[in-house]
């Protein structure tokens, strides 16, 4: 056992094993991540539920139903059949105009920030291209009398008043439900009047008080839309198919302008039959929190052997260069150490700001790895080495997890300047002929 004890082969394999051991609380350690992550998703998404969820509006569009007829083989009878079809022809409007207002507030289930809104949407707009020359649909097929206006709603607890449509000065009150699921599932629709024997420009004007939470999204249906946002959020990320055109964010909220040309996305402006699906081409808004500290902590857990691999060689290096023993188990005890920082930093974040979180799990854990070595080492000297080889190692991880373009340049360069000073201080080690804790 003596030789055991002073073997540097033999403690090199036996820091190895215990770092690929503590790899297993670390995993674990991650596995805790993605647990409270989704009790947070599932607290955001039980508020959401009750209040209303993430929005897209999809319209309008009109929805006009026509017959069909198609030869079919009666297999019973023997015999071919003609058999009347119900169908649908979409038109889009030629322009859209939306103006909203999002005024957000934050709600809390347990511990959990949940971002939800009301938003007041000011939508008008046009039709003038409803004919069905282009379709080769004879005039007495088609029901005009049956034609509707549709917006597709996500989420229909989320409109808040009685939504009433202004039609050629008209005044048409929407039902729930669309005509057609044909372009969306979700919804509400107007019948609205058509002339069919001549082409008129339609024009529209409607209010919708929508409540939602997390995003609120819209879909280019217009030949030209334009759409106007404002909010006092002052994290929003633009997200979907096309980004503003022009924003401002200040700290005092945001406003956000879409300008889309039907040329810019993949659908026409009339079809029949559900040959598109529209809402693949949404954009709008998300209202982010400032910080999402779950993935942050996964981060900082992804660098865990990195930092284990540098404590254990800063110990390791202590031992060779101040001729002192270090016993396995008080290696594990460190280990373990390190792998409660990850707890502790998780467990903070979820009360107060991550940065924050982060110096205190840095400072409570580094206090009690240098307190341990002292104890152990009977050396104050070393336990400040310690604590000051520590704190640049949590600093150069925390700086890494700060800057996410630059990363890995900074983790690369970190890491060979290490490796550089390691190579620096070892060059003169006589590695054969080295007895731990032995002058």
């Amino acid at each position: 056992m003596e030789k055991l004890k002073s073997n540097i082969f033999f403690k090199i394999g036996v820091i190895i094993f215990l770092i690929l051991i503590l790899l297993i609380p670390t995993s674990m350690v991650k596995d805790l991540i993605d647990e409270r992550e989704d009790v947070q998703t599932n607290a955001i998404d039980e508020v959401s539920l009750k209040w209303g969820s993430g929005q897209t509006i999809t319209g309008p569009f009109i929805s006009i139903p026509y017959d069909r007829y198609v030869k079919r083989f009666n297999k019973k009878d023997s015999i071919n059949e003609i058999v009347k079809v119900k169908e649908w022809a979409h038109f889009l409007p030629e322009n859209l105009d939306i103006r909203g207002e999002i005024k957000p507030e934050k709600r809390y289930r347990g511990i959990y920030e949940v971002v939800v809104y009301e938003s007041n949407l000011k939508i008008n707009g046009n039709f003038n291209n409803i004919i069905f020359k282009q379709f080769d649909i004879e005039k007495a097929n088609i029901h005009f009398d049956k034609a509707s206006l549709n917006f597709g709603i996500n989420d229909l607890k989320g409109i808040e008043k009685q939504v009433s449509l202004k039609w050629n000065n008209k005044n048409i009150s929407f039902n729930s439900g669309t005509s057609t699921k044909q372009i969306v599932s979700s919804g509400i629709n107007a019948l609205v009047p058509l002339r069919k024997d001549s082409i008129v420009n339609y024009e529209f004007t409607t209010e919708i008080d929508l409540k939602g939470s997390q995003y609120l999204y819209f879909t280019p249906v217009g030949k030209t839309t334009d759409v106007n946002i404002s909010s006092d959020w002052n994290t929003p990320s633009f997200t979907g198919t096309y980004l503003p055109d022009e924003r401002t964010v200040s700290d005092q909220g945001f406003t956000s302008n879409w300008n889309i040309l039907h040329l810019n996305r993949n659908f026409p402006q009339e079809w029949t039959g559900s040959k598109y699906q529209i809402e693949k081409s949404s954009f709008g808004t998300d209202l982010l929190l400032p910080v999402d500290n779950y993935k942050k902590s996964y981060r900082v857990a992804k660098y865990a052997i990195l930092l284990l691999v540098l404590t254990y060689m800063t110990f390791f290096f202590v031992e060779i260069m101040k001729k002192v023993f270090i016993h396995p188990i008080q290696y594990l005890l460190v280990g373990i150490a390190l792998i409660v920082f990850y707890t502790l930093l998780l467990s903070f974040s979820e009360h107060i700001k991550f940065n924050l979180s982060y110096i205190l799990a840095t400072v409570l854990t580094l206090t009690l790895i240098s307190l341990y070595t002292m104890a152990i080492l009977r050396s104050k000297q070393i336990g400040f080495l310690i604590f000051s080889i520590l704190l640049i190692m949590y600093t150069f991880i925390f700086t890494i997890i700060q800057l996410e373009d630059y990363a890995l340049l900074i983790g690369s360069l970190g890491m060979f300047v290490i490796l550089g000073i390691v190579m620096y201080f070892s060059r003169k080690i006589d590695w054969y002929d080295i007895k731990l804790g032995k002058e």
